[in-house]
C-alpha cells in the first residue's frame, strides 16, 4: 500500500495530527515518528511541523518514564531505548537548526527547546552543561531574528543565575557579537511587519503580494555591494525566505516562485557549501511535488540531473513521473512540449557526448519518434482534430537535427515535407525549412532543393508575410540560381505582388469596419484644461499637457476643423492601441515587442498577469493606426501554444487632469473604482516640465471607461474640478488668457527699485492694464523683470515701442510674451533658509521669513553646516513623480522648509528647519518604495548630482552571444543600480547632509572634507551616522 502523500505544511500537519490520534500501540506511534520524517523531508525548512515533531517526540519519552501514559510495560521498555532523552534533545537541537534562519518564527521552536535544556540543567548543573548553554546562547545571538532582544533577555538571566560574576563582560561581549544580526534583522523589519499585517488580514492576494515583494527585494541584496562599514547579507537569508514563502504561505503552488528560488540556487551554486545553501536537486523535485502541472520544472528537473551526469535509469524515472501525473496539461499543451523539448534535447546530446555508445545512440534513435508521437497524441486527446502540433514544431526541429548529424539527411527532409500540412501559413516554418536546405546543400551546383522550398512557400495564398517571403525568394535566386531562374522568380513575384496587394486592401476594409463598430458613441466636445489657471502659470506650462502628441492647433471651424481631426487621428492613442488577451502568463515586453515589431513601432506597451496566473493581457501602443489595424491580423494567430486574441483598443483610454497634485495611482484607482476594471495608468514624463499634471487611464472594458466619463466634472475636494473626457487630441481645446491672446508683454532688465503701482502708470497710457506682475525672490527682492497684460492685443502691440527705452536707471527690453515649454526644477518653498545651490544659482534659493527684510536677512541667515545638516536627498525617483506628491512623502518627518524636485538627476532636495528632522527622515524613507518597483535611496548633493535623468528606450534587446533561433527570444538582463559614490542613505556622509560649501580663497585657511571654514564659523568635525541618531533622540539640540 502506497505511503500517503501531502502538500505543503499543512497538508502534512493534517495528516501526521490524525494519523497520532489514531496511534494507541508502540508500532503505531513509530509510524507517526516516521511520517514526521517524511513531512520534514517534503518541508525541511517548517517551522510548524519541526515544532510539532519535536514535541511529539518529547510527549513519547516523558510518556515511556513511568507507568502514568499506560502503556504496557514491555512498550515503556522499548519506549525508554529509542525515545531516551539524549535523542530526545537532538531532536529538538535538529528542529532549531533546520528553522534557526526564519526570521519571524523560529524563536517559538528555539524557545522552548532552550527551556528544556534550562530545566535539565537547573536539575544537576555542571561547567560543562553551563557553558554548552552559553554557547547556544552565543549562537542564537548571531542569528537575525525577530525577538533577539528577549533572546538577550533570557541570556541575562541565565548568567545572573549560573556565572554573576561574570555578566558584565559577558553582556558586553554578547552585545558585540549579535550587532551584526540586529542590523541585519532590521533592515528587514518593514518587510516584516508589512507581511505580518498581511498574515493578519488573511487576505491570501495580499499574503501572496508583500511576500513577493519581499522576495524581490531579499533577492537583490546579494547583487549590491554593502555600504561602507555596513553587514554583507548572508546568502542563507534569501534561501531561508524563499523556503519560508513555499512552505508556509500559497506562493508553495506558484510555479514561478519556485522556478526563482531554483534560478538563485543556480546562480550561487558555487558557494553553496560555505552558505549552507540546499542542493539543487532535491529542490527540483520538491518543486515538481508542490507544481507537478508545471512542465517547466520538469524541464528544468531534466536539465540539472543530466547536468549533475545522473544515470540514464534516473533520468528515465524523472520522464516517467512527468508523464504519468494527470496534472501535465493542466493549463494546456504547452507544460507538455516544454517538458518533452527538454527529454528530446536530453536524448540528442547523448549520442553527442564523447564516447557515446551504441546504448545511447539506440535510446535516441527510440526516445525522439517515441517523444514527437507521445505530445501528438496527447494533444489528440485534449484538443481532438483541432490540434496541429506545436506552433513552432521545436521537438520536430531537435529530430531533425538529430537525423542531420547522422547523415539522414533524405529521412530529416521527409520530416519537413510532413510539417508543412500543418505549417504552411507560417513564414517562420519556411524560413527555418529553407535555411535548413541551404545548411545540407551540395557544394556544387545550385541549391535545388532550398528553391523548390521557396517557390512552394510564396504559392501559399494563406501565408502570414507572404511580402518578407518574396523578398528571400528574389535574394536567393539573385544570388544562387541561374538568369532564367531568376527572371522567372522576378515574374511570379510581380505577379502575387498584386494579388498580395488586393489581399491587404481586402483585410484593411474589414478590420476598418471592426474598428469602425467599435468606435465609442460619445462625442467629445472639449479636451480638459491641466488645472492651471490662465497668465502666468499657463505661461510656463508645456503646450504637451493639454495636447500631449505635442503639436499645436489653431481655432478652425467646419470643413477646416474636420481636416484637423484627420491631422490628429494618426496620434491619438484610441486609433493607434490594440489590446492582446491570451499571452502566456510568463511573457516578457521583449517578447511582445519581437512579436509585433513588423508590424510598426511600438510606442508603449504594458502587460498585466490575469488574476488566475493563467495568461497575460497587453496593452500595445503603436505609433500609427494603420500599424495598429495591421496588428490586428495577428488575432487567433499563436504565441508559442497560447491563441491570441487581438482586438482595437477603441473606446478604453481617458485623457485625466485636474485632480489634487498629490493624487498617485492609489488615488486615481481608488476614484474610479465603480466604474470597472483599470487596465493601466500611465502617468507623463516630467523632465522636460515639471508643471504636466494629466494622465491616461486604460480601463479593460469600453462600459468601464464610459462609466468613468461620468464623472467629468465632479469636485475633488471643493478645489479641483476633475476632468476625464476620451483620449482624442483633434478635440482640444484652445488656450486661453492674456499670453495666448497676445495681449501680455514681457519686460526685462527692470530697475530693481520700480514698484507694481510705478509700472503700472508707465504702461496705463498704452491701454487698460488688467494685470502687472513684478518677478521676485522668496525674500521679495526684484528680479529684473516683469508681465503686464492689457485688456487688447492692440494695447499690448503699442506697448512695444517702449522697447529699448530708459526707465529709472535701466534700458527696457520689452516683447511680446511667448510660452516656454521648458521647467526641469520645480520648488515648494515654506519657512525660512539661505541655503545656496549646489552651483551658486537658484535651485534652493533663499525663502521668505514673515518679518525679515531684505536688508537684514543676510545677518539671520543660518549658517552653511546648519543648513548642510539639516538638508537630505532623495534618490531614484521618476521623472513621473511630481514635487507634490515628494512633499507629501518627506512632510511626516518634521517641517520643510523646501522641496526641490530635481528629474534631471531622479531625485529631489528635502531642507527641515532642523537637523533631528532630517535625520529622522534620511533613516525612515531609505528604501521606501514610492511606486511599485522603485525605492528610495537617500543621501547627500554629492550622490543626487551624480546620478543621470531617466532614459528610457524601446530597443529590443537579446542578450549578448549567440543569435537566438527564430521562434525563440531571450528576454533581457535587467541593469543593476547600484547607490552613487557617497551614497549612504544620507547619514554619516563626510560632508554631512547638504551642500558642499563653496572653497575659501587661498590663505583662508585649511580645507576641511574639501570644505574650508566660512567667516565667523569654526571648523568642525563632520557628523556621522551615530551623531545624526543622537541628534535625533535629542530633538535636535546637538
Amino acid at each position: 500500500m502506497a505511503e500517503p502523500v501531502a502538500v505543503g505544511e499543512d497538508g502534512w500537519l493534517a495528516l501526521v495530527d490524525e494519523a497520532s490520534r489514531t496511534a494507541g500501540d508502540l508500532e503505531q506511534r513509530i509510524g507517526v515518528v516516521e511520517q514526521y520524517k517524511r513531512a520534514i523531508a517534503a518541508e525541511p525548512w517548517s517551522n510548524k511541523l519541526w515544532l510539532a515533531y519535536c514535541e511529539w517526540f518529547w510527549s513519547l519519552y516523558t510518556d515511556c518514564q513511568n507507568g502514568d501514559a499506560g502503556w504496557p510495560e514491555e512498550e515503556q521498555q522499548v519506549g525508554q531505548e529509542l525515545f531516551s532523552l539524549g535523542v530526545a534533545l537532538d531532536v529538538w537541537h535538529e528542529g532549531a537548526q533546520a528553522t534557526q534562519y526564519r526570521l519571524n518564527d523560529s524563536h517559538e521552536l528555539w524557545n522552548r527547546w532552550m527551556s528544556i535544556e534550562l530545566e535539565q540543567l537547573s536539575k544537576a548543573p555542571s561547567r560543562e552543561k553551563i557553558d554548552r548553554a552559553r554557547n547556544l546562547f552565543f549562537d542564537r545571538l548571531q542569528i537575525p531574528h525577530a525577538t533577539w532582544d528577549e533572546t538577550s533577555q533570557m541570556f541575562s538571566t541565565f548568567i545572573t543565575k549560573f556565572d554573576e560574576a561574570a555578566w558584565e563582560a559577558t553582556m558586553i561581549e554578547s552585545t558585540k557579537v549579535g550587532k551584526i544580526a540586529k542590523e541585519l534583522y532590521g533592515n528587514r523589519e518593514v518587510h516584516e511587519l508589512k507581511l505580518q499585517r498581511a498574515v493578519e488580514s488573511g487576505d491570501k492576494e495580499t499574503i501572496k503580494a508583500e511576500m513577493t515583494a519581499y522576495l524581490a527585494w531579499e533577492s537583490n541584496q546579494s547583487l549590491y555591494k554593502p555600504k561602507k562599514g555596513a553587514a554583507a547579507t548572508p546568502l542563507i537569508l534569501c534561501a531561508a525566505l524563499y523556503e519560508r514563502a513555499l512552505s508556509s504561505t500559497p506562493l508553495g503552488l506558484e510555479s514561478s516562485t519556485w522556478e526563482d528560488y531554483i534560478v538563485f540556487l543556480t546562480n550561487h551554486r558555487d558557494q553553496a557549501a560555505e552558505n549552507q545553501l540546499p542542493a539543487v536537486l532535491p529542490v527540483i523535485q520538491r518543486a515538481t511535488n508542490h507544481c507537478p502541472w508545471s512542465g517547466a520544472l520538469w524541464a528544468r528537473y531534466i536539465l540539472s540531473a543530466e547536468a549533475e551526469s545522473l544515470p540514464f535509469s534516473t533520468m528515465e524515472q524523472i520522464k516517467h513521473a512527468a508523464t504519468n501525473t494527470r496534472d501535465l496539461d493542466r493549463d494546456g499543451m504547452g507544460s507538455v512540449i516544454e517538458f518533452y523539448i527538454a527529454w528530446s534535447g536530453y536524448l540528442k546530446r547523448l549520442t553527442m557526448i564523447a564516447g557515446a555508445t551504441d546504448d545511447d545512440i539506440d535510446v535516441a534513435e527510440m526516445g525522439l519518434p517515441t517523444a514527437l508521437e507521445d505530445v501528438r497524441e496527447w494533444g489528440k486527446r485534449r484538443h481532438g482534430k483541432e490540434w496541429k502540433g506545436d506552433p513552432l514544431f521545436r521537438i520536430e526541429r531537435i529530430f531533425i537535427q538529430h537525423l542531420t548529424q547522422k547523415g539522414s539527411i533524405v529521412e530529416a527532409r521527409g520530416h519537413w515535407k510532413r510539417l508543412v500540412n500543418n505549417h504552411s501559413d507560417s513564414y517562420e516554418f519556411w524560413q527555418q525549412y529553407y535555411l535548413w536546405e541551404m545548411t545540407v546543400r551540395s557544394p556544387v551546383g545550385p541549391p535545388t532543393y532550398a528553391t523548390e522550398v521557396l517557390i512552394q512557400a510564396v504559392g501559399r495564398k494563406t501565408l502570414d508575410w507572404p511580402e518578407k517571403l518574396m523578398e528571400v525568394y528574389l535574394r536567393h535566386c539573385n544570388n544562387y540560381e541561374e538568369v532564367g531562374a531568376l527572371l522567372q522568380a522576378m515574374s511570379t513575384v510581380h505577379r502575387l505582388t498584386k494579388l498580395v496587394a488586393t489581399r491587404r486592401e481586402r483585410e484593411a476594409a474589414e478590420a476598418a469596419v471592426i474598428y469602425a463598430q467599435q468606435q465609442p458613441v460619445a462625442q467629445i466636445e472639449a479636451s480638459a484644461e491641466d488645472g492651471f489657471s490662465a497668465g502666468a502659470s499657463k505661461r510656463k506650462r508645456e503646450s504637451e499637457s493639454e495636447n500631449p502628441e505635442g503639436a499645436a492647433n489653431k481655432k478652425l471651424k467646419g470643413a477646416d476643423q474636420e481636416a484637423v481631426r484627420a491631422q490628429h487621428a494618426k496620434r491619438d492613442r484610441e486609433n493607434t492601441t490594440v489590446v492582446v488577451a491570451n499571452l502566456p502568463a510568463e511573457v516578457t515586453q521583449t517578447k511582445v515587442r519581437q512579436y509585433f515589431k513588423e508590424y510598426g513601432h511600438l510606442n508603449n506597451v504594458t502587460l498585466k498577469t490575469e488574476s488566475d496566473k493563467q495568461s497575460t493581457t497587453a496593452l500595445i501602443e503603436f505609433r500609427t493606426p494603420e500599424e495598429a489595424q495591421s496588428a490586428l491580423l495577428r488575432d487567433a494567430k499563436y504565441f508559442g501554444e497560447k491563441q491570441l486574441q487581438v482586438t482595437p483598443g477603441t473606446g478604453l483610454t481617458l485623457y485625466v487632469t485636474n485632480y489634487p497634485p498629490t493624487a498617485d495611482d492609489t488615488f486615481l484607482r481608488h476614484l474610479f473604482k465603480d466604474c470597472g476594471e483599470i487596465f493601466s495608468i500611465r502617468w507623463p514624463s516630467l523632465k522636460h516640465n515639471t508643471h504636466r499634471r494629466f494622465c491616461y487611464i486604460s480601463f479593460r472594458t469600453a462600459e468601464g471607461a464610459a462609466a468613468a466619463t461620468k464623472l467629468d466634472g465632479q469636485s475633488l475636494g471643493g478645489k479641483y474640478k476633475l476632468s476625464a473626457k476620451y483620449s482624442d487630441p483633434a478635440n482640444k481645446k484652445d488656450r486661453e488668457g492674456a499670453m495666448a491672446e497676445g495681449r501680455e508683454i514681457h519686460i526685462t532688465s527692470l530697475d530693481s527699485s520700480i514698484t507694481q503701482q510705478e509700472l503700472e502708470e508707465v504702461f496705463s497710457k498704452y491701454g487698460k492694464v488688467e494685470k502687472a506682475r513684478i518677478l521676485t525672490t522668496m525674500t521679495g527682492e526684484s528680479k529684473g523683470a516683469a508681465f503686464v497684460a492689457f485688456e487688447k492685443k492692440e494695447e499690448a502691440t503699442a506697448a512695444l515701442e517702449l522697447d529699448k527705452t530708459k526707465l529709472k536707471s535701466k534700458i527696457l527690453t520689452v516683447e511680446t510674451s511667448t510660452g516656454k515649454n521648458w521647467k526641469p526644477t520645480a520648488t515648494i518653498a515654506k519657512a525660512s533658509s539661505a541655503s545656496p545651490a549646489p552651483d551658486g544659482g537658484s535651485a534652493m534659493s533663499p525663502s521668505p521669513t514673515p518679518d525679515a527684510q531684505n536688508n537684514t536677512h543676510a545677518q539671520h541667515a543660518p549658517s552653511r553646516s546648519e543648513i548642510s545638516n539639516r538638508t537630505i536627498t532623495l534618490m531614484n525617483i521618476p521623472d513621473t513623480v511630481n514635487v507634490a506628491r515628494v512633499n507629501a512623502i518627506v512632510q511626516p518627518y518634521g517641517d520643510v522648509v523646501k522641496v526641490v524636485l530635481r528629474p534631471d538627476h531622479q531625485g529631489a532636495i528635502v531642507e527641515y528647519t532642523d537637523a533631528a528632522a532630517a535625520g529622522k527622515a534620511a533613516l525612515a524613507l531609505e528604501n521606501l518604495e514610492i511606486v511599485p518597483g522603485r525605492r528610495l535611496r537617500t543621501g547627500g548633493l554629492k550622490d543626487l548630482f551624480a546620478e543621470k535623468d531617466e532614459i528610457r528606450t524601446d530597443r529590443i534587446q537579446v542578450g549578448q552571444g549567440k543569435k537566438p533561433a527564430a521562434g525563440f527570444m531571450q528576454q533581457p538582463s535587467a541593469p543593476v543600480r547600484r547607490p552613487g559614490a557617497g551614497g549612504r542613505g544620507g547619514l554619516g556622509q563626510k560632508r554631512g547632509l547638504g551642500y558642499s560649501a563653496p572653497k575659501p580663497a587661498s590663505g583662508a585657511g585649511a580645507e576641511v572634507n574639501g570644505h574650508g571654514p566660512s567667516a565667523g564659523e569654526e571648523t568642525k568635525k563632520p557628523k556621522s551616522n551615530a551623531d545624526f541618531k543622537a541628534m535625533f533622540a535629542s530633538g535636535g539640540k546637538q
